[in-house]
């Protein structure tokens, strides 16, 4: 049901009671000085349980209900101490010492102790959801958690099994899946061994700024602010999501002043709202990157001039300034504007003589590319401005239009001649890319190493999988940080990947919002620091 308009001035607590029986896209007329209403689509929503979400807007929530022994600062970006004041690593590499922040307590009241910290990154791993495999990476099983991971007092103990470069634990520290919970509010709830699971689906028991008051799959949720928030109290007492995954009621909703936040706007919604004193469109990048790939079982696509010749053929910005406007911005490298170590050198443009030059140096003649795309209005529009610009410069492309699903499977499977998809980060840390784009330890098909982006294209990086292994492993920052640069470089130059953009955000706020941070590309939304 609609919400009457005898209703819509109620207030946030009677929204609060009624939304979860509301219509997705219950009108307010006016939103309530104390409660930020929010629209977005937000089906991806698995599960609120910090240690199983996984989706984007699982992890928006998670940020705002839960922290981490480490935390991104949301304006600045860089790390800096969450429920942990400090830490030490010892001289071997594979001892970290925690020392937690005294006095903090959970929503419940509970204090945050070192067994909190320890119990939720075992949990985490034994619960053995789709981002357990994040912490996996430390030698973290169900098996050797407990006592690789420990806590007593204020001293919390994590080994690991290699002497992995410490902003790589760190960084992954900040992740969704290391979210800390109330140890003994959870216990309680287990049903048949299931650590609290079905009860954290719908229930929040952590320290971050906000509680959750109500949550319904594809409509909504509320928060609520809770007093005495160690980063600050949120500014806002109140948050209100609603599942509006249509760009143009959200734009509708964002004119009328129905809504405060408008977070799936198309270009075109963006575009009509140009001159529009009561809204601004805020910029920000995300984490994900559009590329394509050749699948180097046609031998066409080791020969590197034939490959230096296809990025030459590219309109990046002009793609950019048109069918991916407000969508992408031009970006040439595997790690995303944002993460340690980026790249951000775009040294490719159109050039079509230079790519017909690079062409006849291939010796290749007449070749022909056979594009996989999803059928969808941004991948097709992409799709076919590379369809047009390779043909300017002598290399016919046929397009294999399909479902996304089907075309993930063929990508999968190494059954794809060419390729153009989009990756996304799977933790703030460089080696979630690295790992992927350089790393190939087995190319053959028995290997079925479908997380390999490389062993899905059939490409081995050689000496680059050694040295993006090396890059997780060293010590020295700066170096790290000239490691991957050397890594970008050489994927850029010289693989079957072609990266052109990095995903663009435009969020649409209503003017007298301020202080609303999406997280750029390495972390996700904070409500707690946004005023109205």
């Amino acid at each position: 049901m609609l919400l009457q308009p005898t209703l819509r001035r109620v207030g946030a607590v009677a929204i609060a009671a009624l939304m979860l029986g509301a219509a997705p896209a219950a009108l307010f007329a006016e939103t309530p000085a104390d409660t930020l209403v929010i629209a977005s689509a937000i089906d991806d929503i698995v599960s609120l349980d910090p240690h199983e979400a996984y989706e984007f807007s699982g992890l928006d929530y998670v940020n705002n209900t839960y922290d981490g022994l480490v935390e991104i600062n949301p304006v600045t970006l860089e790390l800096e101490p969450g429920l942990a004041e400090s830490w030490s690593v010892a001289e071997d590499g594979l001892t970290y010492t925690f020392k937690m922040k005294p006095g903090l307590t959970f929503s419940s009241g509970n204090p945050v102790r070192a067994e909190d910290a320890a119990y939720s990154l075992q949990r985490a791993v034994k619960l053995n959801k789709t981002p357990a495999f994040i912490l996996n990476q430390f030698g973290w099983t169900a098996d050797t958690v407990d006592a690789m991971v420990t806590g007593a007092g204020d001293t919390l103990t994590i080994k690991v099994d290699k002497p992995y470069a410490p902003t790589f634990l760190y960084n992954i520290l900040t992740a969704g899946v290391s979210s800390i919970v109330d140890a003994e509010t959870v216990k309680a709830h287990d049903v048949g061994g299931d650590m609290g699971n079905e009860w954290l689906k719908s229930n929040s028991a952590g320290t971050g700024a906000y509680v959750l008051k109500s949550f319904k799959p594809n409509e909504g949720y509320v928060l609520e602010a809770r007093p005495g928030y160690w980063r600050g109290d949120a500014k806002i007492p109140k948050i209100f999501m609603q599942h509006i995954p249509e760009a143009a009621t959200e734009r509708l909703q964002l004119e009328k002043g129905d809504i405060d936040v408008a977070r799936t706007l198309t270009p075109v919604d963006v575009a009509g709202m140009a001159g529009n004193a009561d809204v601004v469109i805020q910029e920000d990048v995300g984490g994900q990157v559009y590329y394509l790939a050749f699948n180097q079982k046609n031998e066409n696509y080791k020969n590197q001039k034939f490959l230096e010749a296809m990025r030459w053929a590219i309109d990046y910005q002009g793609m950019a300034d048109t069918v991916m406007k407000g969508a992408a911005v031009v970006h040439e490298n595997f790690l995303p504007s944002g993460y340690l170590g980026a790249v951000d050198d775009n040294p490719y443009h159109l050039d079509i003589e230079k790519a017909k030059a690079l062409l006849a140096e291939s010796g290749i003649k007449d070749p022909k590319v056979t594009l996989s795309v999803r059928n969808a209005a941004d991948r097709m529009d992409v799709a076919q401005s590379i369809q047009n610009t390779f043909g300017q410069a002598g290399i016919t492309v046929e397009l294999n239009v399909g479902e996304g699903a089907e075309q993930l499977k063929e990508y999968r499977a190494r059954q794809h001649d060419a390729t153009l998809q989009t990756w996304g980060p799977d933790y703030p840390d460089p080696n979630t890319n690295s790992s992927t784009f350089a790393e190939n330890p087995d190319n053959s098909d028995e290997a079925k190493n479908t997380g390999y982006l490389a062993w899905r294209n059939t490409y081995d990086p050689g000496a680059l999988t050694a040295m993006s292994q090396a890059a997780v492993l060293e010590q020295d920052p700066a170096k790290r940080i000239e490691m991957y640069a050397e890594l970008q470089q050489q994927i850029r130059d010289t693989s079957p990947f072609i990266v052109m953009f990095q995903q663009a955000r435009e969020t649409g706020v209503r003017a007298n919002v301020k202080g609303f941070y999406t997280g750029g590309a390495v972390d996700a939304v904070a409500y707690w620091l946004a005023t109205k």
